[in-house]
């Protein structure tokens, strides 16, 4: 395994733990009501991932179910890291 791609697989590792978080924190918004600690902790997490989110969020659009809405923006965001980030440890 070569330094760059393990500096790589660790930025990536990183970036994936904040998308985690970023998850947990909006479910816990909807439970937790308007708490200060989740609105600055969501506030960190969006301004961290949403410079990638948001041009793939403007190709896949959020698919309808009902009245509920999928960011699939999200998930295609998330499963593209977890395959580069196996890419890069695997240099």
């Amino acid at each position: 395994m070569s330094l760059i791609g393990a500096l790589l697989g660790y930025v990536l590792t990183a970036f994936m733990l904040v998308l985690v978080a970023r998850a947990v924190l909006s479910w816990v918004g909807m439970a937790a009501g308007d708490r200060p600690w989740v609105r600055k902790a969501s506030a960190v997490t969006h301004s961290l991932t949403e410079p990638v989110i948001a041009p793939v969020r403007r190709v896949l659009r959020p698919a309808r179910v009902g009245g509920l809405g999928i960011d699939l923006a999200f998930t295609a965001v998330f499963v593209g890291v977890l395959i580069l980030r196996s890419i890069a440890f695997s240099l």
